[in-house]
C-alpha cells in the first residue's frame, strides 16, 4: 500500500507559522512566561491558529530550539568561508550568546524534553559545528590544537545562565566570550 503524499502547506499557513515563531522568539527572550495568547495576538493570528501549529507551549519552545540550533549549525561553515578561523569562531560565539537569551528562560523545558541532552538529535551536529571551527583555527595556528569541542560547549553553557533582564547582560556575555576565546587562542 502506498502512503498518501503529504499535503503541501499553504503559503499563508507557512507565513503564519513563521510569524508565530518570530514573535515567540522575541517574547520569550523578554519573559519566559510570555503567554501563548499574547504571542498569537502579536503575531496577528488567532489562538486556534497558534495551537494548530504548536499544540503545546513545549512544542513551540522545542521548535524554536531546533530552528535556532540549526541556524547556528549552518552558520559555522558560512562564517569560515567569509572570515579567518579565529574571527569566525568569535562571531559564531556571539550568535550563540544571542541564542542564550532565549534559552535562559526556557532551559528547563528544553532540558526535560531532550532528556538532559541524552535524547537531543541536535547535540551531535552542534558539537560538530564547534569542532569545525576549532579545527579550522588549529589548522591556521590561531587556536590551540586538540581542544575537545564538548569542553567548549560546557564553557558556552554559562551563557544560558545570564539573565537577559540584567542591565549588563550583553556586556557580561561579551566578557565571558572574551575569556573563552582567550583560553582557546594558540598564542
Amino acid at each position: 500500500m502506498n502512503p498518501q503524499p503529504s499535503k503541501p502547506v499553504r503559503k499563508d499557513a507557512r507565513d503564519n507559522r513563521d510569524r508565530i515563531l518570530s514573535v515567540a522568539r522575541a517574547e520569550l527572550a523578554v519573559s519566559a512566561t510570555a503567554s501563548l495568547s499574547a504571542i498569537a495576538r502579536k503575531a496577528g493570528v488567532g489562538i486556534g491558529t497558534l495551537y494548530r501549529h504548536f499544540p503545546t507551549r513545549e512544542a513551540l519552545i522545542m521548535e524554536l530550539y531546533r530552528h535556532d540550533l540549526q541556524h547556528l549549525i549552518d552558520l559555522a561553515p558560512e562564517l569560515l568561508a567569509a572570515h579567518p578561523p579565529l574571527e569566525a569562531l568569535r562571531r559564531w560565539f556571539d550568535e550563540v550568546a544571542r541564542y542564550g537569551r532565549l534559552k535562559f528562560g526556557v532551559s528547563e523545558i528544553i532540558h526535560a524534553a531532550t532528556g538532559g541532552g541524552a535524547d537531543d538529535p541536535m547535540y551531535g551536529p552542534f558539537v560538530q559545528a564547534i569542532s569545525v571551527l576549532l579545527d579550522a583555527g588549529a589548522g591556521d595556528g590561531t587556536v590551540k590544537p586538540g581542544i575537545d569541542p564538548e569542553d567548549v560547549l560546557l564553557q558556552l553553557s554559562v551563557l544560558w545562565r545570564i539573565d537577559p533582564a540584567r542591565g549588563d547582560a550583553t556586556a557580561r556575555a561579551a566578557r565571558i566570550l572574551g575569556l573563552i576565546v582567550d583560553g582557546l587562542r594558540a598564542v
